[in-house]
């Protein structure tokens, strides 16, 4: 791999065998005499690595390396260098500290050739990961750069949710699956104080609670079989930053007051261990479930309910946001056109109409998909509604006449016809009642709930 290699020496003559060397080895090749100008030239010209003697008239290379630790601590997002620190022979113990302020590597003079290939890899192999990392960060940052709503009811939104950001308040985010509840989450994050420490995402429904409960709290050395190490949760890894406990409402019930304890103390134990561990995270909580409905229901403590419900965000469903239509489609067509490296695509009148007919039950997610769907398959640079693979309902599903004598009180007539619906999607989907929650648009767990309020037959009542 190619990098930009900053030498920094006052020896002219170390100066140009390493600049050979590096040439040699393929490197594009600076030069800097002192530590002003080669704190300059990082900033200016932004090498991958540098070999910085340690040894420098005015500022010393230690004091270069003390500056780019205070770039990093501070939280910049200008890329630094890998750095590899030159020391006398004699003088271990100044490359020791090198080490410790944030150097890769050390080389001693007089330096064998071989040897100097063998730590310039080794650190090229840094700055790979490095450079993977930046990759990976900015795509995240891409993903989650910003909220798109033009409309008033997004921009009061937005404004509340500015004002919140800059308190450590909890906030709690409601709203159907695929609003954006996660961006929110990390807008929140990115808005306030602590936007330069980590954002860590917990996914309260994917893991059964002995898992979630070492997820968050970590554990101790020896705290069950196969803890061999004593390992950090995501809430001792955020400190400083915030943690996004996404579907909070499906959190198991014993967990539950172990979260409470840490929002109200800012402490809690590792599984196993005795000692508590003070922490300073800001939390953000969401779901798409009625807590209070889980309350009345018992799966849910009204205690938690209130310290996660200090500051509310709903955000609305994408039908309730028709206003907001033409520039989400704009926002995702643009940046599916750059992930593809083509110009871009142009939506077509019917297309555009098409789309804002539909009614979206996945949200602003389904609409992402579609369209990220729809570029890949349009040949041309005009997405047509065939290439949207949407259907817009324009009549119910099914028949919804009531004759004279049938009563007409209205809950009873609702009850009849949810559980006509019901029955429909589970015939379709061959009585997979995963399947048929994804074809009304419903979440797993609500329409099992449904189908024993309405006493719905599933395949197992006929068996």
């Amino acid at each position: 791999m190619q990098a930009r290699v900053l030498i920094v020496d006052d020896d002219p003559d170390i100066l140009t065998s390493l600049t050979k060397r590096m040439t040699w080895m393929g490197h594009d090749v600076l030069t800097a005499e002192d530590g002003e100008q080669a704190l300059r030239m990082v900033v200016e010209d932004q090498p991958d690595l540098m070999l910085l003697d340690i040894e420098l008239p005015d500022l010393s290379g230690l004091d270069i390396l003390k500056r780019l630790a205070e770039k990093r601590s501070n939280g910049t997002t200008q890329t630094l260098p890998e750095v590899i620190a030159i020391t006398a022979f004699g003088t271990i113990d100044r490359a020791v500290e090198a080490i410790r302020l944030g150097a890769c590597d050390f080389l001693t003079k007089p330096f064998e050739p071989d040897h100097l290939s063998i730590v310039i890899e080794k650190a090229m192999g840094q700055v790979a990961i490095t450079r993977q990392i930046g990759l990976l960060q900015a795509e995240v940052q891409g993903r989650y750069e910003c909220i798109v709503g033009p409309s008033q009811r997004m921009e009061q939104l937005l404004e509340t949710a500015r004002r919140a950001a800059a308190s450590s308040a909890t906030v709690l985010l409601l709203g159907e699956t695929g609003t954006g509840k996660e961006v929110m989450a990390r807008a929140l994050h990115r808005w306030s104080p602590r936007a330069g420490r980590p954002f860590v995402v917990v996914n309260c429904a994917a893991l059964p609670e002995s898992l979630l409960e070492n997820e968050l709290f970590g554990h101790e050395k020896g705290a069950y079989t196969g803890a061999v190490t004593r390992e950090p949760g995501k809430i001792e890894a955020a400190a400083g930053g915030t943690v996004f406990l996404d579907e909070i409402g499906d959190m198991p019930a014993g967990l539950q007051t172990r979260l409470l304890r840490v929002l109200q103390d800012q402490e809690f134990y590792r599984v196993g261990g005795n000692r508590p561990i003070r922490t300073d995270v800001r939390f953000v909580a969401a779901t798409n479930k009625d807590l209070k409905d889980a309350i009345e229901q018992g799966v849910f403590r009204e205690d938690l309910y209130y310290r996660l419900n200090v500051i509310s965000l709903t955000l609305p469903p994408l039908r309730k946001r028709g206003e907001d239509i033409p520039a989400l489609v704009d926002h995702f067509i643009r940046r599916q056109s750059a992930a593809m490296r083509r110009r871009s695509f142009r939506v077509s009148h019917d297309a555009l109409a098409l789309i804002r007919e539909y009614h979206w039950p996945g949200n602003v997610r389904e609409l992402e998909n579609v369209l990220s769907r729809a570029t890949v398959l349009c040949a041309e640079d005009s997405i047509k509604p065939e290439h949207l693979g949407i259907k817009v309902q324009r009549k119910l599903p099914f028949e919804t006449e009531v004759s004279e004598e049938s009563s007409l009180n209205y809950h009873a007539v609702m009850e009849a016809y949810s559980r006509k619906i019901l029955e429909e999607a589970l015939r379709r989907a061959e009585w997979n009642q995963t399947k048929a929650a994804e074809l009304l648009g419903l979440q797993r767990t609500y329409l099992t709930r449904l189908i024993k309020q309405r006493g719905v037959q599933t395949k197992s009542s006929f068996i």
